[in-house]
């Protein structure tokens, strides 16, 4: 916890100071090295949302957003 805490201050990033101590415990019972070298390949544990990369891997893309149809009385202002 206190490494993950340096490598934070370093970065300077603010983070809660309850983070690096839960990180320290999930890293306690997970293979870091897997972890790392099997990113987005369904790792046992996930510590961020899934990112869609619309390429096929990982999450799929999310449909485009649909346009807000504008009111009548936006072209006569």
């Amino acid at each position: 916890a206190e490494k993950i805490a340096t490598i934070v201050k370093a970065a300077n990033v603010s983070v809660e100071s309850y983070w690096p101590s839960l990180f320290a415990k999930l890293f306690e019972k997970c293979n870091i090295e897997d972890l790392i070298t099997n990113v987005g390949a369904g790792a046992p544990v996930a510590a961020a949302a899934p990112v869609a990369t619309g390429d096929g891997g990982g999450a799929p893309a999310l449909p485009p957003a649909k346009e807000k149809k504008k009111v009548w009385t936006e072209n006569y202002k």
